[in-house]
């Protein structure tokens, strides 16, 4: 999943200090999902605004809705174009994908944001914390490292096991607070009977699969 983080509530309001008609968006995808960006979410921000506002003595009209994925332009056009009259601000709570499919679908409405993208991860459900697992780079190794991705876990995307700064099984960036990816990696080969596959070289990676802005065809 994207994980996604709401911006700071002085932030947000500052952004938005300027216009009268406001469209909170939530999205229920990984936003709603991560209870960052779901409907809940968006009628709060919504409410928090709004009163602000009042406190301010300025008007405004803020409404909130949901859209299912904010990323589909399809579903974006056909669920909020219905809701725009009069909004001079879509304030997105998707990730960083929703707010520039909004602009490409309503380019005449200023688009904001509302949140802060931080790749693709999971979430350790007991303690709340977010991990980021993958960055989409375009050629996954993840059958050869037992499932662990060495390019996202490692600062250092190293291909081809752990580099001389690690210690008793963790990385010398972040001050040894955090694992090495690679000592894990061979800690899964070595349960799995694959070991082979941790002293197996690996050329140079093609970066340019992941240069961006990529276009990829399914």
């Amino acid at each position: 999943m994207i994980i996604p983080k709401q911006k700071p509530l002085e932030e947000i309001l500052q952004l938005t200090d300027a216009f009268e008609n406001i469209l909170v968006i939530g999205c229920d995808g990984c936003s709603g999902i991560y209870q960052v960006g779901g409907v809940k979410q968006a009628e709060t921000l919504a409410t928090l605004i709004r009163m602000a506002r009042k406190l301010q003595g300025k008007p405004v009209e803020v409404r909130h809705t949901l859209v299912l994925r904010q990323c589909d332009r399809q579903l974006v056009a056909t669920t909020l174009r219905p809701q725009l009259e009069n909004t001079d601000l879509l304030l997105s709570l998707a990730c960083g994908v929703g707010p520039q499919t909004l602009v490409d679908v309503f380019p005449d409405i200023q688009v904001l944001t509302a949140v802060d993208t931080f790749g693709m991860g999971g979430k350790d459900r007991e303690l709340g914390h977010y991990f980021e697992y993958c960055r989409g780079c375009g050629d996954c190794l993840l059958n050869e490292t037992g499932g662990i991705c060495p390019m996202t876990r490692c600062p250092k995307a190293l291909a081809n096991g752990p580099c001389g700064g690690m210690r008793d099984g963790k990385c010398e960036v972040g001050d040894y607070k955090n694992d090495c990816a690679w000592y894990l990696i061979y800690q899964r080969l070595k349960a799995q009977g694959r070991l082979d596959l941790f002293t197996k070289y690996r050329p140079p990676r093609d970066w340019r699969i992941a240069q961006s802005p990529r276009k990829v065809e399914l």
